[in-house]
């Protein structure tokens, strides 16, 4: 079988609070880490999310 090439990946928060985000990206296309700007409603605002690998 084909290895698939969307992986999921965890955006966790910059604002250390523990909260993520889990996201698909291309891992073909997107070699770099994969950074967001969402909102974390632990910290209440708009924060940078970053790539990490989920466990």
């Amino acid at each position: 079988m084909a290895k698939a090439v969307t992986i999921k990946v965890k955006l966790v928060s910059s604002a250390d609070t523990g909260f993520y985000y889990v996201a698909k990206k291309n891992s073909r296309t997107m070699t770099e880490k994969l950074t967001k700007r969402k909102y974390d409603p632990v910290a209440r605002k708009h924060v940078e999310f970053r790539e990490a690998k989920i466990k």
